[in-house]
């Protein structure tokens, strides 16, 4: 049998760093990891409680996904939140489109936005 901590992180393909960085570090407002190592490819570690999320510079990736329209059926990562208005209040003054639905039968308040190469995060806090 595993012995499971947690999830350590999760790898998000990008194709522009400094596009992913200014939407991962300004608008998401998650903090920067001093800790990458200086692999052969670019990319930024982001600090989510104990768990990361890592920006990986891949290139081919413009057409594995290929549109930034919200589909909260594809694959995605959560990030749960202690307080919703504080999210739709950020992703409002950057003017970063979501789906807000408060009331998903999941028993939590959910909002869906897309980073700017199209991977689809979910916010979730408790109601």
């Amino acid at each position: 049998m595993i012995n499971y901590e947690g999830i350590h992180h999760v790898g998000v393909v990008i194709t522009d760093l400094e596009r992913a960085k200014r939407f991962y570090g300004e608008v998401l407002g998650l903090k920067e990891s001093g800790e990458r190592p200086a692999f052969d490819f670019d990319g930024a570690w982001y600090e989510v409680g104990a768990m990361q999320i890592h920006l990986l510079v891949h290139e081919p990736a413009k057409t594995l996904r290929g549109t930034t329209s919200i589909d909260t059926r594809d694959g995605h990562f959560a990030l749960r939140v202690a307080n919703m208005q504080e999210v739709l209040d950020r992703l409002a003054k950057h003017q970063i489109p979501c789906k807000n639905n408060p009331d998903s039968i999941t028993g939590w308040h959910q909002v869906f936005v897309t980073d700017p190469d199209g991977n689809v995060i979910e916010f979730n806090a408790v109601k």
